[in-house]
């Protein structure tokens, strides 16, 4: 017998809405139309999507419970990084340090809230705007929470443009977003950005273990790319593995978001949190941002910082759409992709540290 609780009905209002915002805003359409479409498909009573041999079944197994599908996804978006104004610019790794504050801040709040250590540090990695690594995350250490992190950190990633522009006004002066900052790199030598990939993966796995997955698929990207010699390859990660398994991964996550267990209390804590710390880490990056100009003697424009999050690269992208807004003639675009660039594989290694935090505390 059909039987459509008022929580089932809920659940496919926000599965439309979701799917409103992907077509009709072309908000993040990429992420969100497989997740409100997911939405859809897990709400259905007694379908076997969801059942032990359905298909939705089947992709969680094998994409989120054993972290495949954010795995595969940073091979692709290593493919499409480019670490050159970063090992340029390495000055610029203190502002990918410095915009993951936020998430260590949100840590001590969501514990303060009486959320157990596993589950705020789940929900304090939503700070870096990156979903891949909040699934991976979760993943392994609060599945219970998979759903509403997945579906708040990939809703603030596409709110990026929206939630991050005022802030970087708020907290920034005209003159202060006037600085100009003339690009003109040191030559980076291909053997350094060959070298870079290999070399970053062997430290922060030597030094942070719990990051390797994450730290060694961006960076065989990144090496698939500059290599040079794989061209198919790149093309394969930056396309077709990127696209399936972001398709795969919104159409597990929606599924997950039953009402059941995703209309409590709870949730509207996460996206609480979860905006607090993606706040959090734009006003630490700005600050120090702020920092980095009074110790350069004005020579750093302070929204550069706001790129030190992960939201690779429309964050960077931003900073250079709000510094336009006072001087169209300043481009600050590239110093704002080497910040961009930190911020993507700091956010990676933070949630390593968390991972080894809890791991370390709770045995």
């Amino acid at each position: 017998m059909l039987s459509l609780t008022p929580g089932i009905l809920f659940m496919f209002a926000v599965g439309g809405v979701l799917l409103y915002l992907a077509i009709g805003k072309e908000y993040e359409p990429t992420l969100l139309l497989p997740i409100g479409f997911g939405v859809l498909l897990g709400n259905l009573p007694n379908s076997p999507l969801n059942h032990e041999g359905g298909m939705l079944y089947i992709l969680n197994e094998f994409g989120i419970q054993t972290e495949l599908f954010p795995l595969f996804i940073f091979i692709g978006i290593g493919a499409m990084m480019d670490f050159r104004p970063l090992l340029s610019q390495p000055l610029f790794a203190l502002l990918g340090a410095a915009g993951q504050l936020g998430i260590f801040a949100t840590l001590i709040l969501a514990t303060m809230l009486g959320f157990p250590l596993n589950q705020a540090a789940s929900i304090a990695v939503i700070g870096a705007i990156d979903g891949p690594t909040s699934i991976y995350v979760t993943s392994l250490l609060a599945p219970e929470l998979l759903a509403a992190i997945a579906v708040t950190a990939y809703s603030y990633m596409s709110l990026v443009p929206i939630i991050q522009p005022p802030i970087m006004r708020l907290l920034t002066t005209q003159k202060e977003r006037r600085i100009r900052m003339p690009y003109a790199p040191r030559p980076v030598p291909r053997v350094a950005v060959i070298s870079f990939p290999i070399i970053v993966t062997i430290l922060v796995g030597l030094l942070v273990p719990e990051s390797a997955p994450l730290v060694a698929t961006l960076m065989l990207g990144s090496l698939l790319k500059e290599s040079g010699v794989v061209p198919q390859l790149t093309k394969s990660a930056e396309n077709e593995l990127t696209n399936i398994s972001t398709l795969f991964l919104g159409l597990t996550i929606g599924s997950l978001m039953q009402a059941e267990t995703f209309l409590q209390l709870q949730t509207l804590y996460i996206l609480l949190l979860g905006l607090a710390a993606f706040v959090l880490d734009t006003v630490a990056g700005l600050f120090f941002g702020k920092l980095l100009s009074m110790a350069t003697g004005g020579k750093v424009n302070p929204l550069v910082g706001a790129a030190g999050i992960s939201a690779f690269p429309m964050s960077g992208r931003l900073v250079q759409k709000v510094a336009q807004e006072e001087d169209f003639t300043n481009h600050v675009l590239m110093h704002a992709m080497g910040a961009n660039t930190a911020g993507q594989l700091g956010s990676v290694i933070a949630g390593g540290v968390l991972l080894a935090l809890v791991t370390q505390i709770l045995g």
